[in-house]
């Protein structure tokens, strides 16, 4: 049952990283993905006051069920494990740079999309 959760969770967490990063695009997607970019940033900023910046309620459970299946040194971010798991060699600082602009960009997108909309709607 845990391999299926930490599966699923795995599964969950790229959804997420790639509809941040691309839900802006589609008119039907755009309100959504501006809830869904603005937990994110909930989770990152505010979260975070107490948690450390950056902080994913996401990762967190989905570390929990490694560590219970016996992976240790997970590092601090989904990303960086990602980037781990399929052989990229890159540093975490690096990755921190490429997650944070990618989801500044994101964010600016939809913003922009979802209210540039309502004004000319």
């Amino acid at each position: 049952m845990l391999r299926i959760l930490d599966i699923t969770l795995f599964a969950l967490h790229i959804i997420v990283i790639v509809f941040n990063c691309t839900g802006w695009i589609w008119l039907r997607t755009r309100r959504f993905h501006l809830w869904v970019i603005s937990l994110t940033a909930f989770s990152w900023f505010v979260l975070g006051i107490w948690y450390g910046w950056g902080y994913c309620f996401l990762t967190e459970w989905a570390w929990h069920v490694k560590e219970q299946l016996g992976e240790t040194d997970l590092p601090e971010s989904f990303v960086q494990y990602f980037f781990d798991v399929i052989g990229l060699a890159i540093l975490p600082s690096t990755t921190n740079i490429i997650t944070v602009s990618a989801f500044a960009l994101s964010l600016l997108l939809s913003v922009y999309f979802n209210f540039r909309q309502r004004r000319s709607g």
